[in-house]
């Protein structure tokens, strides 16, 4: 037996038009005094209007904070906290992609509490109570909405995370139709996101356990099979509801069993170069699943009919090179860039890839083969081209 802890998000409202029932959900917790975090470009989508108009029916007074910006700098959180504590907010709510809903979590915490955000950064550190918190994602990508996890662009550049159970949520509410829009491009980047939060989950050296695996199975069954769907027709409800669904059954996932290299490797694209997170993680994900190959082929092999039902029965060895290239024509289909080269990455670029990519030790650890500084340079020098 493998003893396990399992923790995820109390409460989940899933339903096309669930934003529209925010304002009880926000009055069920106590809050008369709210901050709606967002970005600009979604307030102007309109997809926060429905749940502002709530709001204010309801009598909830409203502080918006919509300067989220993607791979919340850390100045970013700082002053979204300042203006929290300067309006006396009693809950949190956010509507956006993993960047609001990261920048909510932390604001919750640090209006709450006299602590500095470089204070807890790491695993564990924030330990203190936290505003009541409603998150709602309006992509189908990082599961945000169910994980303990809020990811930092520091001054310097690097990407550190806050890791604390303080920071799930009392509520997620997913509403599909809040990312009816979203371009193809969007949902191919954030869905293979998802897709590896199931994929390093399953595949995780540390904690993986029974119901995360479950959950990643069933993550990657809806994403796999409706994401060429999403992108072709995004106004199908259909498939960007099982879009959404599998993000957040991925995040449960992931937040129990953490992801690993291809984050690690992710990040410093994203950082160093503004790429999407999403996109970052596509452009390194063949790559470390056949760098991966030799420890996790049985693993692959057990994904791999998810993937392509014709691998069923297979040798380990085929089968696992069967998910690879499942992958593969996925990323192709979804028409995502193929090369770090067509990101702006040069081979002059690669040294400094590496380096910070060591530097995320705490997801490093969680790959089932041992990263080296020589096995990053190489798995980027093969995305290269």
């Amino acid at each position: 037996m493998n003893p396990f802890t399992f923790q995820t998000t109390p409460n989940v409202l899933f339903e096309p038009g669930a934003v529209r029932k925010l304002a009880p959900v926000v009055s069920g917790l106590g809050a008369s005094r709210a901050m709606l975090v967002t970005d600009r470009g979604v307030r102007e989508a309109g997809l926060t209007r429905d749940a502002e108009a709530g709001l204010a029916q309801a009598g909830i007074a409203l502080t918006v904070f919509e300067d989220v910006a993607a791979d919340p700098p850390s100045h970013v959180v700082e002053a979204a906290v300042a203006r929290a504590r300067e309006a006396g907010v009693e809950l949190v709510l956010a509507i956006g992609g993993g960047s609001a809903l990261d920048t909510a979590k932390l604001v919750a915490y640090l209006a709450r509490n006299d602590e500095s955000l470089d204070a807890i950064y790491g695993v564990g550190l924030a330990t203190g109570a936290r505003l009541p918190l409603v998150l709602v994602p309006t992509t189908a990508g990082t599961g945000s909405e169910v994980t303990p996890i809020a990811i930092v662009t520091t001054p310097s550049t690097e990407k550190k995370g806050v890791v604390s159970p303080r920071l799930l949520p009392d509520w997620a509410v997913l509403d599909p139709e809040l990312t009816l829009g979203l371009p193809p491009a969007v949902t191919a980047a954030t869905g293979i996101d998802a897709m590896v939060h199931a994929i390093e989950a399953y595949t995780s050296r540390h904690r993986k356990n029974p119901l995360s695996d479950q959950l990643a199975r069933q993550a990657l069954a809806l994403l796999a099979g409706s994401l060429r769907t999403a992108c072709r027709n995004g106004r199908d409800l259909d498939a960007r509801a099982n879009m959404l669904l599998g993000s957040m059954l991925a995040g449960m996932a992931f937040a129990n069993a953490p992801v690993a290299a291809v984050h690690a490797l992710a990040y410093p694209i994203g950082a160093l170069f503004h790429v999407p997170h999403g996109l970052s993680n596509a452009l390194v994900l063949t790559g470390v699943v056949r760098f991966n190959l030799p420890q996790a082929q049985g693993l692959y092999a057990e994904l791999a009919p998810i993937l392509d039902p014709a691998a069923a029965g297979l040798a380990p060895d085929e089968a696992a090179t069967r998910f690879l290239e499942a992958l593969e024509s996925l990323c192709r289909d979804c028409e995502l860039p193929a090369s770090l080269a067509e990101v702006g990455i040069t081979a002059g670029d690669l040294d400094r890839l590496a380096e910070d990519a060591m530097k995320q030790t705490r997801l490093l650890v969680n790959n089932p083969r041992e990263v080296t500084y020589d096995d990053a340079r190489s798995i980027y020098e093969g995305a290269l081209s």
